[in-house]
């Protein structure tokens, strides 16, 4: 069976229990990353993620926290001696930044470089970005301050569903992609222009009649964690906690 597992829980300040928001869901036909942080081949290695593993990444927007330690993967994985491709989806303006971020690089210059094939998604809600065995994953554009997109991962031959808003502002299209979700990873970094609180949160996890959510990518500084949940627990009569990093749910 496959199963999701949190690489990071932090919003954009990490600190030694928590790392950037990002996550990998494994499976029998390999290991797809949900964004890419930091020096991403020590916390693979230390969930015992192999790199040549990773034949799909999904980048839901280009910010530093979440895109980070894409050029670091990139070249990881060329001087182990990597040959099979890696396909990268995101939206159009994420795809293109990054392919601009790789430029600054050189990384044309990298002699016997891997292929890298980009899919660009369109701006639409539901849009399927891959099928597997097992799985698949759809996307819809959220309300964050660049062009973002939250996630839905479906059970193939079964109803598991987990859902992950991303960094967004309550909005009614985290709504329709949590709707009757397992588990919702929703964003809790704090209310304001581009996020939302923990008590915003679970509104939403209320709405969507999820069974049960996570609070992720919350702050690292001063944040009382039962705080927190009490926030949520106030609008969301579910089964509410943090998300925790290496984390693993099944799908």
């Amino acid at each position: 069976m496959a199963k999701l597992l949190l690489l990071g829980t932090a919003y954009a300040i990490p600190d030694a229990e928590h790392e950037n928001t990002h996550m990998a869901i494994l499976g029998k036909d390999g290991v797809v990353l949900i964004d890419c942080v930091s020096s991403p081949k020590i916390r693979l290695a230390r969930a015992g993620i192999a790199l040549d593993d990773i034949g799909d990444l999904i980048v839901t927007h280009f910010h530093p926290d979440h895109v980070s330690g894409v050029p670091l993967l990139l070249m990881n994985m060329w001087l182990m001696g990597r040959r099979r491709p890696l396909r990268i989806y995101g939206l159009h303006p994420c795809v293109e930044r990054l392919e601009d971020m790789m430029g600054f690089y050189h990384w044309e210059r990298w002699p016997n470089f891997f292929p890298v094939a980009f899919h660009r998604l369109p701006e639409q809600e539901g849009i399927v970005v891959l099928e597997k065995e097992e799985y698949r994953i759809l996307a819809s554009p959220v309300r964050h301050l660049v062009p973002t997109i939250g996630l839905r991962i479906e059970q193939v031959g079964g109803s598991r569903v987990i859902a992950y808003s991303c960094d967004t502002e309550p909005t009614p299209a985290v709504l329709r992609l949590a709707a009757g979700a397992d588990i919702l990873l929703h964003e809790s970094s704090g209310g304001g222009v581009g996020h939302s609180s923990p008590d915003q949160a679970g509104q939403i996890a209320q709405q969507a009649e999820v069974a049960r959510l996570l609070l992720i990518h919350y702050p690292t500084i001063d944040m009382d964690d039962d705080v927190w949940l009490r926030q949520a627990r106030s609008t969301f009569h579910g089964q509410v906690e943090l998300a925790r990093d290496f984390q693993e749910f099944e799908i």
